[in-house]
């Protein structure tokens, strides 16, 4: 079967199915699709990462590409370089997916995601020439490149987080070197926890997917708030001091409503995903703010926010976007824009964001498809409306295929919390039936 772009990027097995070979043909394929005569490249800590990153510019030269190489870097450090420059960029990265997975992250010409069309049109240049072997053409060796770090550094005052004692889970991955660095830069105190990348243990119990160490780390030492990322560094979630976890909504309610507050927020509009939850909405309202609705994925997030000139987006699981700062999600940046907006009001981030954001009862759970999850949450349109008809004006209902994943995604919100988990549980029930027949009607 032919690899397939989602939400965000491709990714797949990397010692089988995301191969040099493959990498390097996606490289060739996408050399005319990027509107760029030249690329940016970076890779997160993952142990196929350099022989991937290597191969895929390999596949750019092929298609007359000229490249350049960042070595490891955060996938945020990639876009900026390409915004700052107006060229294209490439992350070899799995984000928050194990070790073992391996994928790519493109940006067209000037640091942006690409849109459907694009990506469409280049799925069927790669389809065409899956696979690619090597020419032997010389590849530029990493170059560093600290625009990113300070531009990151300087979108807060100096010295903006003096006083505070932090801890932050990189998640061994590509934020384990620079994330530390930066906060003690604008005056933090820092204890860094998972920063030794060995190739195998990115994201591995620890870091955004895995907080549960963060939380009492933090409660442990201390401290005022904590920070994790994911193995890329494109999203973040933080900790309180009181170990709870705060996670994207908490952060776009507390930059949102910090940029409201400023007059610095375009059209007084925030834009979310359908994931968001409906206490992250009715904070919004509250305050004035606009809330605009899109797809799951930063990208659908970038695209309005594009469209209509807005300022800031973002996604539950921790992608923010400051457009006014930078083209894609950055952990970093979102961290330390949440810390100072609370920092100026005497506040800990924990304390504030909680009081902003008070969040209705969400379950979330994803079923395992073989098949088409798009396919699975089709057959399920009448037990899902009969869900929301079931819930009204209190509570919402989202079945989606994962973009990333062979899962169906099923969330349920309702003010009893109780409720929620008895309707997720039977959609999920109902999805597994559905995906259990689909694999028999396929096999038979």
């Amino acid at each position: 079967m032919a690899l397939r772009f989602g939400t965000d990027g491709v990714r797949a097995r990397a010692d089988t199915v995301f191969t040099e070979s493959v990498v390097r043909a996606l490289g060739h394929a996408a050399a005319g699709h990027l509107g760029a005569d030249i690329i940016v490249i970076g890779h997160d800590t993952r142990a196929s990462g350099e022989a991937l990153s290597r191969a895929l510019a390999e596949g750019f030269l092929e298609g007359g590409v000229e490249v350049r190489q960042l070595g490891m870097a955060p996938t945020p450090a990639v876009a900026h370089v390409a915004a700052a420059d107006g060229i294209a960029g490439a992350v070899v990265s799995a984000s928050h997916n194990p070790w073992t997975d391996n994928g790519v992250k493109l940006f067209a010409a000037g640091g942006h995601k690409l849109d459907d069309a694009a990506q469409v049109e280049l799925q069927a240049s790669w389809d065409e020439t899956p696979g690619l072997d090597a020419s032997g053409r010389a590849v530029p060796e990493p170059a560093s490149d600290g625009r990113w770090v300070e531009a990151v550094a300087s979108s807060v005052d100096v010295g903006a987080l003096v006083g505070l004692t932090l801890v932050v889970d990189c998640a061994h991955g590509a934020m384990s070197t620079v994330a530390p660095a930066v906060l003690e830069r604008l005056g933090a105190e820092v204890t860094v926890l998972n920063a030794t990348p060995d190739g195998r243990n990115i994201n591995h119990l620890c870091g955004s997917m895995h907080p549960e160490g963060l939380q009492r780390a933090v409660v442990d030492a201390g401290a005022d708030a904590g920070l994790a990322f994911d193995g890329d560094g494109d999203r973040v979630v933080a900790v309180g001091a009181d170990g709870t976890l705060l996670d994207g909504d908490h952060l776009l309610a507390a930059c949102g409503i910090d940029l409201h507050g400023r007059g610095l927020l375009a059209d007084d509009t925030v834009v979310g995903t359908v994931m968001a939850n409906l206490g992250l909405r009715l904070a919004f309202g509250a305050c004035g703010i606009s809330f605009h609705e899109t797809a799951v994925g930063d990208r659908y997030v970038l695209e309005a926010l594009e469209a209509n000139g807005w300022t800031l987006g973002g996604e539950q699981s921790g992608h923010l976007i400051f457009r006014h700062l930078a083209t894609t999600g950055d952990g970093l940046l979102a961290g330390i824009q949440a810390l100072d907006a609370a920092r100026r009001r005497g506040r800990t981030l924990g304390e504030w964001t909680t009081e902003l954001l008070v969040k209705v009862p969400q379950v979330l759970r994803a079923v395992a498809v073989e098949g088409s999850g798009e396919t699975v949450v089709e057959a399920m349109a009448d037990d899902i409306a009969t869900t929301a008809d079931l819930l009204g004006d209190e509570g919402r209902v989202v079945v989606r295929p994962s973009g990333t994943e062979s899962v169906v995604r099923v969330m349920v919100e309702a003010l009893d919390a109780e409720l929620a988990r008895k309707l997720a549980d039977e959609l999920c029930a109902t999805a597994q039936r559905t995906a259990e027949r689909d694999a028999g009607s396929s096999q038979g």
